[in-house]
C-alpha cells in the first residue's frame, strides 16, 4: 500500500542504536544487549554495506552471536581443536622422532675434531596413523596452540602450517568466548 513507509534495515539498525545507548544509559546492560543483537543483524542485512564488511559481520555473527553467544565460540574452539588433533595425527606427526647424528673424522695424528650434526626432515607416517601415542601428541600440540605458544614437537611440513592456522584461529575463538562471558558476567 505505502511501500515507502516500510522502513530499510539501515534505517532499523540506527533506531536499534539509539534504543541501545538509552538502555546503556539507565545501566540496563541485557536490555542493551538485546538492542545491539538487533542492531547488527539489521546490519548485517542492510543492502548499503560493503561486500567485505558484510562478510565480516556473517562471521562475526556464526562464529560467537556478535560476541554474546559464549556456547557458540566455545563449540566452535572445540570443533577446531578436534579438526586440528585430526589433522596432526593424519598429517602432522612424523612417523618416528628424527634422530640427530654426528659424523666426523680424526686425522691420523690426533688433533682437531670437527662434527657435523644432521637431523633427518620428518617423514610422513605410512602406517597407524590413529594411534594413542600420536593422539597425545596432537593434543599436546593442539592446547599449546591455543595459548599462542609453539609446541617444540618435531613436525612434517604439513604439521607446522596446521600448527600455524591453529595457532591464529583458536585463540581468536577463544577471545571471542571470553568477550562473551564478560559480557554476562558484567549484566
Amino acid at each position: 500500500m505505502f511501500p515507502d513507509l516500510i522502513p530499510g534495515p539501515s534505517v532499523i539498525a540506527t533506531t536499534y542504536r539509539q534504543l541501545r545507548k538509552s538502555r546503556e544509559d539507565a545501566k540496563d546492560e541485557p536490555g542493551a544487549a538485546d538492542f545491539y543483537y538487533g542492531e547488527m543483524e539489521m546490519r548485517r542485512h542492510s543492502k548499503g554495506w560493503r561486500t567485505a564488511e558484510r562478510w565480516m559481520l556473517q562471521l562475526y555473527w556464526l562464529l560467537s552471536g556478535y560476541g554474546l553467544r559464549a556456547s557458540r565460540a566455545l563449540g566452535w574452539l572445540a570443533l577446531a581443536m578436534m579438526t586440528t588433533i585430526l589433522l596432526l595425527m593424519g598429517f602432522g606427526l612424523p612417523q618416528d622422532s628424527p634422530k640427530q647424528k654426528a659424523t666426523g673424522t680424526v686425522p691420523p695424528g690426533g688433533g682437531k675434531v670437527t662434527f657435523e650434526i644432521d637431523a633427518d626432515h620428518p617423514q610422513n607416517p605410512t602406517h597407524d596413523r590413529f594411534t594413542t601415542k600420536r593422539f597425545e601428541k596432537a593434543l599436546s600440540v593442539t592446547l599449546n596452540s591455543v595459548v599462542f605458544r609453539s609446541s617444540g614437537q618435531d613436525l612434517t611440513t604439513a604439521g607446522g602450517y596446521i600448527e600455524m592456522a591453529s595457532r591464529f584461529s583458536e585463540p581468536v575463538l577463544l577471545g571471542l568466548a571470553a568477550l562473551a562471558i564478560r559480557g554476562r558476567v558484567k549484566r
